[in-house]
């Protein structure tokens, strides 16, 4: 038989039922609805907090304090400088992302030709990319990925073309200029233009331009550092860590473990103190009673002052009577303080979403275990990559294919498809093998099996395919031109080796040697 849950009705109850009974059925269902959900109610055990503001009123009290807490985290913390290179290196990578051409003809083809001129002129402007010429565009990527999650978004200004004072020193004439979140000012707001935290919108909310400081603001003394720019949007690249619906500024990726990493660095800085005491050794001399002493000079009893010094297998029979020798023990360093920040570096690698083993240094487990913790972290970096190639990478791309086209760098063939002309695959970081014995044989069994492509175990390997076949083929024209023969050709496999002289003619050709 099914219980019937209770609820006891005070006299407020009772008169209200008594007057409006429906509104008394409807306090009747509140209350019952409170009664569900424990969690709703105040109690002293929880703190409760909530928060109901609108995400900008949300980032627009906290962005700006977030963003220098975690920079200076970056700059003077050891773990949170490793863990956001482990972001940045497992996002982005060495190489950067990889962009391979598919521009495509009408009936669908890859137009070879016009993707291999892209890929030229895109290994030119890689080189300088940006307007100071200081960075490679990989480099490029790094530092605004890093940018993106420190300080929770990264802006990039686009200039094709003729730019007063700009030497675009590509065959492409197309720069980037990289823009911190400081210079685009989150107090700023104008709602009669439609500006809110810097940027312009319509009234449905698309950007239409963002208003942007022409200096660092108070790098100078004067006044100019201040005065504002108004920069399209369409020329405006915007990447940012977005958490809410509406929301137009970034984050901070380090929002959720400042305090937590702030804890440890002053948890681990107490031990290296009280670490430094313990290896200092300390010793004192234990009285005994006052009237074991001579009098002094006034008649009171005293001990005579003097000097203990110490050296390896010494003995001390200089102690007076009822005086002994003690050690101060600090019990340092803290046998628990390994387990305790172990606990700790999890919660932080679960809020940046890291590897705890790749953040904390911590390799030990089992393969399998290794394994599995790859697999399922893999997949938040495959995120962040997405969402690097979607609001940055894949953005420029589109606009240096146009750049080089209205250039005359690199025309778009009449036989392209326009819609296809700045198509590209973005490659990723590809998950490394723990042992790679195991996961060379696996692929092996699925590429023999027809369940993968030798193109599909390339690009997991984090290589480009036609790279790898042109490299493969110059090798073996090569080995051919030299006579070498190695088994990883298979064609020599199908080959029957010479076979061998008789033992006769072996002996005699020894002989007449």
């Amino acid at each position: 038989m099914q219980e019937k849950s209770r609820i006891r009705l005070n006299w407020v109850d009772h008169i209200v039922g008594w007057c409006f009974p429906a509104a008394g059925v409807r306090r009747l269902a509140a209350r019952q609805l409170l009664n569900q959900y424990e969690a709703a109610k105040p109690s002293r055990a929880r703190k409760g907090a909530k928060d109901h503001r609108s995400p900008n009123a949300q980032v627009q009290q906290g962005a700006v304090a977030l963003r220098g807490l975690a920079r200076n985290l970056e700059q003077n913390h050891d773990i949170a400088r490793g863990a956001l290179r482990v972001l940045v290196n497992n996002v982005v990578g060495a190489s950067g992302i990889g962009i391979e051409p598919q521009p495509r003809r009408r009936d669908g083809s890859i137009h070879e030709e016009y993707a291999a001129a892209l890929r030229k002129a895109y290994r030119d402007w890689a080189q300088t990319p940006e307007v100071t010429q200081k960075h490679h565009w990989s480099k490029v990527q790094r530092l605004v990925a890093r940018t993106w999650m420190r300080d929770g978004e990264c802006f990039a200004q686009s200039l094709i073309g003729a730019v007063p004072f700009l030497d675009h020193a590509t065959k492409v004439p197309y720069s980037l200029e990289l823009i911190e979140a400081d210079m685009i000012p989150l107090d700023y707001h104008e709602p009669a233009k439609g500006i809110q935290q810097g940027i312009e919108r319509n009234t449905w909310g698309k950007p239409t331009a963002y208003w942007a400081y022409k200096q660092f603001p108070g790098e100078s003394w004067t006044k100019s550092s201040y005065d504002l720019k108004r920069i399209e949007a369409s020329r405006m690249h915007h990447i940012a860590s977005i958490d809410r619906i509406g929301q137009m500024r970034g984050v901070s990726e380090f929002a959720s473990v400042v305090s937590r990493l702030e804890d440890i660095k002053d948890y681990e800085e107490s031990e290296r103190v009280a670490a430094k005491v313990a290896a200092s050794l300390t010793a004192y001399v234990k009285k005994g009673a006052p009237e074991q002493f001579p009098d002094g000079p006034d008649g009171t009893p005293t001990g005579q002052p003097r000097e203990l010094h110490f050296s390896p297998g010494m003995i001390i029979d200089s102690l007076g009577v009822g005086e002994e020798i003690g050690m101060i023990d600090s019990n340092r360093p803290n046998p628990n303080l390994v387990t305790f920040r172990q606990g700790q570096l999890r919660a932080v690698a679960a809020g940046l979403g890291g590897s705890y083993s790749s953040i904390a240094r911590d390799y030990s487990g089992t393969y399998s275990s290794q394994r599995q913790e790859l697999v399922e972290q893999w997949i938040h970096y495959a995120v962040l990559c997405d969402e690097f190639v979607g609001q940055f990478v894949q953005p420029v791309w589109k606009e240096f294919v146009l750049a080089a086209s209205l250039s005359g760098a690199v025309r778009i063939p009449p036989d392209v498809d326009h819609e296809t002309a700045d198509d590209a695959l973005f490659v990723g970081q590809s998950m490394p093998w723990i042992d790679p014995l195991k996961e060379a044989l696996a692929w092996h069994s699925l590429v023999e099996d027809g369940f993968a492509s030798e193109v599909e175990v390339m690009r997991k390997r984090g290589v480009n395919p036609r790279d790898v076949l042109e490299q493969i083929m110059a090798h073996r024209e090569e080995c051919k031109k030299k006579g070498l023969v190695f088994s990883s050709n298979f064609e020599n496999k199908n080959k029957t080796p010479p076979a061998a002289p008789p033992p006769e003619e072996k002996l005699a050709e020894e002989t007449n040697e």
